[in-house]
């Protein structure tokens, strides 16, 4: 990065992005994509929150429409019945990532919102190309809002979010959602991807951002979906012909991200159709900076901002 991009940083996060590029591993898009969904696994959790002990943790299996058995984990702050709900889809490029790797974040937005969370294993690409994804957390999200009562939640407080790729498929799902009738008390978007090419000045500005560099998104891209499939709204939210109806959105975004014009952009789209959206840019952070609480204190801010934001959705 040039020293003018470097200076945006704050310390802490330049430290971090230095330590990033020194660090003697491949870059994710230089592997198989089983090696890379591995070295996820392995890494993920290394600049994370102690993980909070809650008084429910529970796996179970959501049937997609062809019948496979989809992994989740019902994650919940205390035993009572009846608790608001949140369906949160982990990023990681449609390619990598899963429950175990965004376990600690959905713990700690279920401790300090008050809400239950359900985290899903949706079927990653390559081996599940788009639009499986997509089908597989709106099958998700009808599931919960069916059986919410059976695990201790309402049916009535449901909410769905995600970061980054989850991010993306949340928004679909508020959108599927208003289609259906399923009402949602929020959508809780941090960092998503919106757009359907990497056109955008941030994706320019921060192309080399150890984080998540221009590379890394388009091999995420080319292990997901086919050039023509990224014109489909489902792939890039932004595209969608209205969004009018949609659940309230809470939006985290990382000022430092190549993503966060794209953020922006579909606040913006949201607050145009009379949607109500709170906007929240941190600065001086990375893509992935909410996952890194052991280090900076925006993501700990931010974990503060959306289990605030959840709340208040879910009040009577």
């Amino acid at each position: 990065m040039s020293p003018e991009v470097n200076a945006r940083y704050t310390p802490t996060m330049r430290l971090l992005l230095e330590r990033m590029a020194r660090a003697p591993y491949p870059p994710l898009h230089t592997l198989s994509a089983r090696a890379a969904k591995e070295a996820y696994e392995k890494s993920a959790g290394v600049l994370e929150v102690p993980k909070p002990e809650l008084a429910r943790v529970h796996d179970l299996a959501i049937a997609a429409r062809d019948g496979t058995p989809l992994r989740a984990r019902l994650l919940a702050p205390s035993s009572d019945a009846g608790l608001p709900v949140l369906l949160f889809l982990h990023g990681g490029g449609f390619t990598i990532g899963s429950i175990d790797t965004h376990d600690t974040l959905c713990r700690m937005l279920a401790q300090l919102s008050g809400a239950a969370v359900l985290t899903l294993d949706y079927r990653l690409g390559p081996e599940h190309r788009f639009p499986t994804a997509v089908n597989d957390a709106w099958d998700a999200l009808q599931w919960l809002a069916g059986h919410a009562a059976a695990i201790g939640a309402d049916a009535a407080r449901i909410a769905v979010g995600g970061d980054s790729a989850g991010g993306t498929l949340a928004a679909v799902n508020a959108i599927l959602a208003r289609d259906a009738g399923l009402p949602l008390a929020l959508q809780l978007l941090i960092y998503p991807g919106t757009t359907a090419h990497q056109d955008t000045p941030s994706h320019a500005t921060y192309a080399d951002d150890p984080v998540i560099d221009r590379a890394q998104i388009e091999w995420f891209f080319d292990q997901y979906a086919d050039a023509a499939q990224r014109s489909d709204w489902r792939f890039a939210p932004l595209l969608a012909d209205d969004v009018d109806g949609v659940a309230p959105a809470w939006l985290g975004l990382a000022e430092c991200d190549p993503l966060v014009d794209e953020g922006v952009l579909y606040a913006d789209k949201l607050r145009a159709a009379g949607v109500p959206v709170d906007l929240e840019i941190y600065r001086g952070v990375s893509h992935e900076f909410i996952k890194m609480g052991r280090a900076l204190k925006e993501a700990r801010q931010a974990h503060a901002f959306a289990a605030a934001a959840l709340r208040a959705a879910f009040e009577p």
